[in-house]
């Protein structure tokens, strides 16, 4: 499995990229594996502001259907749409072309509450 140590985690398998104040969030590896095949994401178009811990959108994957929570607060600046016509790409490239939404960062402090690598391969037994 891989886990990029440049970014940031979360203990629901959120991953969190930041370029200057800007987020891009998508899902781990590790929990694309867990899910199999992905076969649907949702990200509501109403979506326009989160909260940290907040549910923008799901995964729905061939074994089960999971909410897709929210790593740092924000105004939602793009989501991904070409995971609407290749969902898989999530499972191919889930740290590239898989990501699902940027967000500008509202309070960029909420990143220390999130898992260096070191710490998530830990959480996950690797």
């Amino acid at each position: 499995m891989n886990f990029p140590a440049d970014l940031k985690y979360t203990t629901d398998h959120e991953w969190v990229r930041v370029e200057g104040n800007i987020a891009t969030i998508g899902v781990t590896d590790h929990a694309q594996g867990e899910l199999g095949d992905v076969v649907y994401i949702d990200v509501a178009d109403s979506v326009s502001e989160v909260s940290q811990g907040e549910s923008f959108g799901s995964i729905e994957a061939v074994k089960t259907v999971a909410d897709l929570f929210a790593p740092i607060s924000g105004k939602v600046i793009e989501v991904n749409r070409g995971l609407n016509d290749a969902p898989d790409t999530v499972n191919k490239d889930p740290y590239g072309e898989g990501w699902m939404v940027k967000i500008e960062m509202s309070n960029p402090s909420e990143l220390d509450a999130l898992m260096d690598v070191d710490s998530y391969t830990a959480s996950v037994g690797h």
